[in-house]
């Protein structure tokens, strides 16, 4: 009876050892996979912890975050696909064909996904290499503003009027940031050519240094006042350039109430701002002496002043 039993049993193992081992195999990938999975997800996760523990910037720690994010999400669908391949291939369902199909769809899927696909691998870079931040002033092609947020697809800015741009990542070609480190202020300042430059230039010292003494305006500047000098010579003024080193996103700032210091001390030293002003010549006489009538402005047109009063 016993050795029948075994018979019996031996038989039916053997009709069911193919599948039975076929089943292990399948468990066994499917176990690996899913204990790699949460392998890779906690070693992702530990780094990106310990990152941000060594980080101040809390934007630092966000794009840590998101990167992080990414890289979870990318390493649970390589190891699921690469699974589920190995899974089908014990179970004898061919692979090749399927992925000559997932080959042709992707393609087509590619190329009407491209410029999404697009927007996510710039945003991942941007992200990576620390190009942009968020409480960042950048300027994207035709769009500048705050940095609101920066997201795998898309950099959303809020310009000076108060619009809000979303800018595909994409479409960023060049990035432009105005807020990283330190910031020039620099000033072109306009006087009359009758004007003396050095006059000039010294009264430019002058309210920079008092700008400078200022308690209010002296933790937004980083150095003294520096004066390029005569820049061009414009149809009707002498522009002067100069430039002050300031803390980020402080240039608007210091460049404002420099040229409202700037205005003051030009009217108490009579030094002229000029206006757009023409001269209309009314001929040449023979021995090159030319007549002319002088002009002055009234509003944005120029008015004639007859020469007999």
């Amino acid at each position: 009876m016993t050795d029948e039993l075994l018979a019996k049993a031996a038989l039916l193992w053997g009709s069911l050892g193919g599948a039975a081992m076929v089943g292990l195999r399948v468990l066994l990938i499917v176990v690996v996979s899913l204990v790699l999975i949460r392998v890779l997800q906690g070693v992702i996760h530990g780094f990106r912890s310990r990152l941000a523990g060594r980080m101040l910037d809390r934007e630092a720690v966000r794009r840590a975050e998101t990167l992080s994010r990414v890289c979870r999400y990318l390493a649970t669908v390589v190891i699921s696909l690469i699974a589920g391949m190995l899974v089908l291939g014990e179970i004898g369902i061919s692979v090749a064909p399927i992925l000559g199909a997932a080959g042709v769809v992707g393609l087509a899927v590619g190329f009407g996904a491209q410029s999404l696909v697009k927007d996510y691998f710039t945003g991942f870079f941007l992200l990576l290499e620390d190009q942009i931040r968020q409480g960042d002033v950048v300027k994207l092609g035709a769009h500048a503003g705050l940095v609101e947020d920066v997201t795998l697809r898309y950099v959303r800015l809020r310009d000076y009027d108060g619009n809000v741009h979303f800018v595909p990542n994409g479409e960023i070609t060049t990035v432009v940031n105005m807020s990283r480190g330190f910031a020039q202020a620099v000033i072109d300042v306009r006087v009359a050519y009758r004007e003396n430059i050095d006059d000039v230039v010294a009264v430019m010292r002058e309210v920079g240094a008092q700008l400078r003494a200022d308690a209010a305006f002296a933790p937004k500047l980083l150095d003294d006042l520096e004066i390029a000098g005569v820049d061009s010579l414009a149809e009707s003024a002498v522009i002067v350039r100069c430039r002050f080193k300031c803390v980020a996103l402080e240039q608007w700032s210091v460049r404002r109430e420099y040229l409202r210091r700037l205005k003051h001390a030009f009217d108490e030293r009579g030094i002229e701002i000029p206006f757009p002003h023409l001269t209309v010549y009314t001929g040449q006489e023979k021995r090159g002496a030319a007549s002319q009538w002088p002009t002055r402005m009234v509003g944005a047109l120029p008015q004639q002043i007859p020469q007999d009063g």
